[in-house]
């Protein structure tokens, strides 16, 4: 009855797309978009982060595996408590998963530096930045606060009631996200009328739109849309204002934008999270029995292994996931500016501005992409093209 009602759950979730069925993309040579100096580049630029990628993943891995073997040794020097000796086990993993991807974070933000992509200093880079860090520390503190005291209560059945709250948990960062990000409003009325106009049109006049300064720390361009309630937005990074696009093809990112709220994107994307949150609860518990399970203070070094291997083994899912909603806010924003030469224009700057490379490999794409590839979004613009005989 459980895979039964995940399975009709999922389905309904995955069939809700306003892509036509049956739409076929045409073959897209990138060199016609693109000059092959910066195809080039652009190539060569993504290569290094992908086996940057490869290698921290073996790194990663093989800390926390050496850790799940070694590590309850170290309670027995605490005198913290049951769930104090977990939390402490957890703060030490913690840092050696922050210690073990160090050098591959910083090789990344060297060799976005030599791409001129990105601003600033090694030591503002790797300490700037310590509100995201004391964040994702005080998170890990609370989940195992939540698992280990369940655990306590409950025992092995702990992950009935935890995946639950977890996904209540998500749901409230969810909420609070846009107003813990410093965002300014636009200044420029031109960008503020065509976003209501894009906003309107899209059925969500109440989601404003917002920038987010970052052209301090990087020359990238990029745009989210985060919050659900009285707290979406629509957010801009400034880099995208600043003339390499013109106002159509940032007016297409905004289409893109508001159409994730249109769509509910945020929360299809936490009904997904919970169809995979409550299972994981499950396997977590059930890999770490031999270490006397989530009650057992032993059991944790074991159980951040088996964390981490569920998220990379859901990788690939969660990337489909993923492309098939951003597929939809291109559609949308396609039908919404009815611009496609735009569109086009707008992903080959990717390229130009992000060095976004536009074939990546079959294995990047399974594991690194969150969205269509920039042959793919090109290519689905020449179809929207196609078929309204533009």
């Amino acid at each position: 009855m459980l895979a039964a009602g995940w399975s009709t759950a999922a389905y309904l979730l995955w069939a809700s797309s306003i892509v036509p069925d049956g739409l076929e993309l045409p073959d897209v040579d990138p060199h016609a978009y693109l000059p092959d100096r910066i195809l080039a580049r652009a190539n060569s630029f993504e290569r290094f982060l992908r086996w940057n990628f490869a290698l921290s993943t073996v790194a990663l891995f093989g800390a926390l595996a050496f850790y799940a073997r070694r590590g309850e040794r170290f309670m027995r020097e605490s005198a913290a408590g049951r769930i104090g000796t977990g939390m402490l086990l957890g703060m030490l993993g913690f840092a050696i998963v922050w210690i073990t991807q160090l050098p591959f974070s910083i090789a990344s933000f060297w060799w976005a530096r030599r791409y001129g992509l990105a601003e600033g200093d090694y030591f503002s880079y790797v300490f700037g930045d310590w509100l995201v860090l004391g964040f994702t520390f005080l998170s890990l503190c609370l989940a195992l606060l939540i698992v280990m005291g369940l655990a306590g209560w409950i025992g092995r059945w702990w992950w009935v009631l935890g995946g639950p709250v977890f996904v209540g948990i998500a749901a409230l960062f969810l909420f609070v996200f846009p107003y813990l990000s410093d965002l300014d409003r636009p200044r420029d009325r031109a960008l503020v009328a065509q976003g209501r106009a894009i906003a309107a049109k899209t059925g969500v006049d109440d989601v404003p739109l917002r920038i987010e300064k970052v052209s301090d720390q990087t020359k990238l361009v990029n745009a989210w849309a985060a919050g659900f309630g009285p707290s979406r937005r629509v957010v801009l990074w400034d880099t995208l204002l600043d003339g390499r696009f013109s106002d159509e093809e940032v007016g297409v990112v905004i289409a893109h934008e508001y159409g994730h709220h249109a769509r509910a994107h945020l929360s299809k994307g936490l009904a997904w999270y919970a169809l995979f949150a409550i299972p994981g609860a499950f396997l977590i518990e059930l890999l770490t029995r031999r270490k006397g399970g989530m009650r057992n203070p032993a059991a944790v070094p074991l159980s951040l292994l088996v964390l981490v291997a569920l998220q990379f083994v859901a990788l690939p899912v969660d990337n489909v996931i993923s492309r098939r909603m951003e597929a939809e806010a291109d559609w949308t924003a396609l039908e919404t500016t009815r611009r496609p030469k735009a569109a086009e224009r707008l992903f080959a700057g990717f390229t130009r501005t992000s060095l976004s490379d536009p074939h990546p490999p079959t294995w990047s794409y399974v594991l690194l992409d969150s969205h269509p590839t920039i042959e793919q979004r090109i290519a689905m613009a020449e179809a929207w093209a196609a078929r309204r005989g533009r």
